[in-house]
């Protein structure tokens, strides 16, 4: 008997049906015509196409074509549909299963699953760059094998989704849960994910990793004299220099609370962090924001602690604690200024 393609609710592949399924009905019952599978397969409106045991394709169905704008005429009997997702010839999840390379998966895929209990098929998810559309889509993808009653592979059916509109949703819930509202400026709760990601390589590769505390001087005064609406847009100034400083793949600055911000820099010296602390404070005097709250009226200025740390020798939240300490020796010392806490050792962090 001729085994045929079933599909779930989901227009997905089902496993493989060879006798009877859970209805007692034969599969030839139910598709009397091999054609007749075929056909419907062709004309979901599902994106699907299915690749024989040696990843030619041998189906490639209309919705497929809209998807990926290339023609079935153009990867019907070749292995070229890889071409239709990627610009460059890396194997779909299909190709995985029909080559037994599913253990390859974790490395290709963001995310996957095995999808059904007998361990062959599996759903993966994907940004694809889609190069004949030249429109980058994240992709849910489903695949699964078909085997003949001897359980030899006779083909892998494939079918996609395109979930690009969710993800990027998804994303951009995910950006606002982490950004703080009125500076832009990443928030608390991201500033100690980062700190802990950065930290971890920063022991896999022996890396330092450098900490500015800065807090907005006499902050209370201003916002008590000039209202908040000024106390917010002051904020935002200050939050915008800390975002320039912010300059390399890594660096993050952060509004930890009140008028203080935190800036981790992976990869910097002490040296390399004064420099860009002084930066900092200069860009904002040279704002020349008026802060008539002082006793003799002058321009809002910031004070700045900086700590450097091995990973490997001490806590990150002892880091933060050297961080703190400087910019109470910043802010007790005369304000203005940027004072650096002495480096640290394993003695010194515990």
């Amino acid at each position: 008997m001729r085994p045929v393609p079933l599909f779930d609710e989901h227009s997905r592949p089902g496993d493989d049906v060879t006798e009877k399924d859970r209805r007692g009905a034969t599969v030839d019952h139910l598709h009397p015509d091999h054609n007749f599978a075929v056909n419907l397969m062709k004309h979901l409106v599902v994106p699907t196409f299915v690749l024989d045991a040696e990843c030619r394709v041998i189906i490639w169905n209309r919705a497929c074509e809209r998807l990926t704008g290339v023609r079935a005429e153009e990867v019907v009997g070749t292995r070229r549909h890889r071409l239709a997702f990627y610009d460059e010839d890396r194997p779909t999840l299909a190709d995985l299963i029909a080559m037994d390379a599913t253990d390859r998966i974790d490395t290709l895929y963001a995310d996957y699953d095995v999808r059904s209990n007998n361990d062959h098929g599996f759903h993966a998810e994907n940004w694809c760059v889609m190069p004949r559309v030249r429109t980058r889509q994240y992709l849910h993808i489903d695949a699964g094998p078909i085997f003949d009653s001897d359980g030899r592979l006779l083909s892998v059916v494939e079918t996609l989704r395109d979930m690009t509109v969710q993800k990027e949703a998804q994303a951009e819930l995910e950006h606002l849960a982490s950004r703080d509202p009125l500076t832009g400026l990443a928030n608390r709760r991201r500033f100690e994910e980062h700190l802990g990601y950065e930290w971890r390589r920063g022991q896999r590769t022996a890396q330092p990793l450098s900490m500015l505390m800065i807090d907005v001087d006499h902050f209370k005064q201003f916002n008590d004299t000039y209202g908040h609406p000024q106390g917010d847009a002051c904020l935002r100034s200050v939050a915008a220099v800390l975002a320039s400083a912010a300059a390399r793949t890594g660096d993050l600055a952060s509004r930890y609370g009140g008028e203080e911000f935190v800036l981790v820099l992976p990869g910097t010296t002490r040296n390399g962090a004064q420099v860009v602390a002084e930066r900092i404070r200069a860009a904002v005097a040279a704002l020349r924001i008026p802060n008539k709250a002082l006793e003799h009226a002058g321009m809002l200025t910031v004070s700045i602690g900086v700590a450097t740390g091995d990973p490997g020798a001490l806590t990150q939240e002892r880091l933060v604690a050297l961080a703190d300490t400087a910019l109470y020796g910043a802010k007790h010392g005369g304000r203005n200024q940027v004072v650096c806490a002495p480096d640290t050792d394993p003695a010194g962090g515990g």
